[in-house]
Parts: C-alpha cells; sequence; structure tokens
C-alpha cells in the first residue's frame, strides 16, 4: 500500500513538473510573441512617419490623407498597449513595485477584457478617495484578468460582473484579521463578483489548488487562481473566496495601503520633428525596423549606419569610437544582447551616448542597462517626433 501510495505521488508530481514547464514555455512564447508584434507595429510606425514627412500641410488635421495617417497612429498605439498586457503576463516571478492606485489598473484591465465580452454588462464601484498600495502593476492586472475570465465561464449566457474598491482598517480583534493572519493596519480592498452558477463548498476548498479546474480537460489548466493566489501572498495581502451555488461567486481581495503620491507617466504630447546633421549607428536584429528608422533618420538630415547583431555593431563601432555621436540599440538580440552590447561599447567609451529603443518596457531586463548609465529609453514603436527630440536632448547635451 505504501508504495503505491508514493508511486501515486512521483505521478502526480511528475504531472504537475510538467504543467509547470508547460506553462513557463507559454509564458516565454507569448513574450516572444509580443517582442516581435512590436516590431512589426514598429515598421507600420516608421511608415507613417515617413508619409507625414513627405506631406507638406504642416497641420495633418486640415488635411483629409493627414486624418487618415492619424487614424491608423492611434490604432497601432492600441495595439501596442494590447502587446504591452501581453509582455506583462509573460514577466513571470519579476516584480517592479510602484506606488499605484488601483483604480487606474482596474480602468485598464476592465477595458482590455471587456473589448470581446459585449454579452457581460460590467458595473463598477470605486471609491475615488483610494489609498495607495505598492504593487507590480503588471502581476496584479494579471491577478484581475484571472478573476475576470473566471467570472466569465461561470455565466456562459451572459451576465452582471461587480468589480469595487474601498479602504479597509483592520484592527486586532477584527476577525478577518485573525483568519488571514494579515496585521492591523490599512489596507486597499477590491471586489470581483459576478452572476454566475456558483460553486459549492467542497469547489471552494479547492479553487486556489494549483491544477484544481472545473473545467473540461483541454480547456483549462487550473494555474489562474492558484497563480492570483500566490501574487496576492508576495504582495503581503489576502484573497477569499465566497459563492452559493445559483448564486454566483465573490472573489475579496486586500492589500497594504502606503502612504505617498502616484506619479503619473507623462502623456506623449504631438511634438515638432527636430532635425540634425549627426553620425548614428543603430544597432537592432530587425531588418526592417533598421530599414525604416534609417529612412525617417536620413530625412531628418542624420547620417545613418545599421548593424543587425551586437557583434556586427561592435565592429563597425570600435575600429573609430568618435565616428558616432550616437548610437541607437535594440535590447532582445541573439548570441549578443543590448545589456552587454551596452557595456563592451561603455568600456570602448565611457562617454559613449545610448538610447535603449525596445518593444519591452522600461522595469526588467532594461532597468539593468539604464542602470548602467543608458541615459537614453524609448520603447516601440515610438513615432518618429518623440525618437528625434530624444535624440537632441542626448545629443544637445554636455554630460554622457
Amino acid at each position: 500500500t505504501d508504495q503505491l501510495r508514493a508511486e501515486s505521488e512521483k505521478q502526480h508530481l511528475e504531472a504537475q513538473l510538467m504543467h509547470a514547464q508547460k506553462m513557463e514555455a507559454i509564458g516565454t512564447l507569448a513574450g516572444g510573441i509580443a517582442h516581435d508584434f512590436n516590431n512589426i507595429l514598429m515598421g507600420i510606425q516608421g511608415y507613417l512617419s515617413l508619409m507625414r514627412l513627405g506631406n507638406d500641410s504642416d497641420d495633418l488635421k486640415d488635411d483629409q490623407h493627414g486624418k487618415y495617417i492619424q487614424g491608423i497612429e492611434e490604432n497601432v498605439m492600441s495595439a501596442a498597449n494590447l502587446t504591452e498586457q501581453l509582455l506583462g503576463f509573460a514577466r513571470k516571478g519579476k516584480y517592479t513595485l510602484r506606488l499605484t492606485c488601483l483604480n487606474d489598473i482596474i480602468e485598464r484591465s476592465t477595458h482590455m477584457f471587456m473589448r470581446t465580452k459585449k454579452e457581460i454588462i460590467l458595473h463598477k464601484r470605486c471609491n475615488p478617495k483610494l489609498w495607495n498600495v505598492k504593487v507590480d502593476q503588471g502581476q496584479i492586472e494579471q491577478v484581475l484578468i484571472n478573476l475576470y475570465l473566471n467570472a466569465w465561464h461561470a455565466m456562459p449566457r451572459g451576465g452582471e460582473l461587480q468589480v469595487a474598491t474601498d479602504n479597509v482598517t483592520l484592527t486586532e480583534n477584527d476577525p478577518l484579521s485573525r483568519s488571514s493572519q494579515l496585521l492591523p493596519g490599512r489596507y486597499v480592498a477590491v471586489t470581483v463578483s459576478d452572476s454566475g452558477c456558483g460553486m459549492d463548498r467542497q469547489t471552494l476548498q479547492k479553487i486556489f489548488d494549483p491544477f484544481f479546474t472545473t473545467k473540461p480537460k483541454g480547456r483549462g489548466t487550473g494555474l489562474g487562481l492558484a497563480t492570483a493566489y500566490a501574487i496576492i501572498k508576495n504582495h503581503g495581502g489576502h484573497i477569499r473566496a465566497e459563492s452559493h451555488p445559483g448564486h454566483g461567486s465573490r472573489f475579496s481581495i486586500l492589500l497594504p495601503a502606503k502612504d505617498g503620491r502616484v506619479q503619473p507617466k507623462p502623456a506623449l504630447k504631438p511634438q515638432h520633428v527636430a532635425r540634425g546633421t549627426e553620425n548614428i549607428l543603430m544597432i537592432d536584429d530587425d531588418r526592417a525596423v533598421l530599414h525604416i528608422c534609417q529612412e525617417n533618420l536620413k530625412r531628418l538630415g542624420y547620417a545613418v549606419e545599421t548593424a543587425q547583431s551586437g557583434e556586427e555593431g561592435l565592429q563597425r563601432y570600435e575600429p573609430n569610437p568618435h565616428r558616432f555621436d550616437l548610437v541607437i540599440l535594440d535590447m532582445i538580440m541573439p548570441d549578443l544582447s543590448g545589456a552587454d552590447t551596452y557595456r563592451r561599447l561603455k568600456q570602448i567609451n565611457p562617454h559613449i551616448k545610448v538610447i535603449l529603443a525596445t518593444g519591452y518596457s522600461e522595469d526588467g531586463q532594461a532597468r539593468e542597462i539604464l542602470d548602467a548609465g543608458c541615459k537614453g529609453f524609448i520603447q516601440k514603436p515610438f513615432k518618429l517626433d518623440q525618437l528625434s527630440v530624444m535624440i537632441r536632448e542626448l545629443l544637445d547635451h554636455d554630460g554622457s
């Protein structure tokens, strides 16, 4: 009997490992697809920039073709936002904590989710004076998307999804404080409720277990709620579920409140294209991105050389480093990464001026290069006016 139990446990652990490896592979694949898709968007945006440069009208809003270009650009940015979400899902185990208002994350995540879920009616009740929290925004978005998907699966014929936020203060005698093992103090609460089929007590006790799923075979891995549980716990919070058959489900999240003011990301305003005549080296493994960026920068007056790998870029740069006034560097490249390329460029010329151009966000791997001294960062797909202004800011600055 002991031998059979040991064999059964071994098989269970092997199955868990295979599932975990599968999910890791999916995360890697998602990140790779998002990166490549951003390069495609960069190509589209680049050709739009060329069309803008070729338009004689200074104010494209008064030009019919200009309106078409602006419409396409808005769609490119919308697609780029979706890719950013995909990259967030692929960023497993890497937490970049930022002071955040959860209302903003709920606004973004519900907007993304409801795009294709027309059969669901969304109700939001968010406290306008919500306390701030310090979280990894991508990870918390993943938690919320998992909860929305869980609600959607429980409402196959449509229904109502309610999302609410509020401020909560736990005391030592609070039953929730004792049951959740949370310290007394200030917390931000998020609740996600649905009008779906609900769950019985037996199911409710297992929903946060890894690989437990009520979906048919092949329709779910059982990792969504287990992942949500792990993320909330890693943020020092608590998540619990309440449900009854035929009466829907309600998930409640508590996260520790933090003092401080959230610094909003500055809005990217349209800018006049800034021109110049300096020499630029652009290093990127995507041939299409190199071609379109080179064409755009040449139109602005720059002399541009390109390299399709880190090694090729070093070969062009090393013989005469002072020939190039600026390097535009991709982050994800085969063989020699952007980080390794930057380190070797810095060894050749400690005062080198570099703009890191990547489809990934400023957090994560990009942060390593920026902390090493890289002064410029621009996220693909970018507009030509944004890149042109950044180039001038670096070239016109006396420091490295």
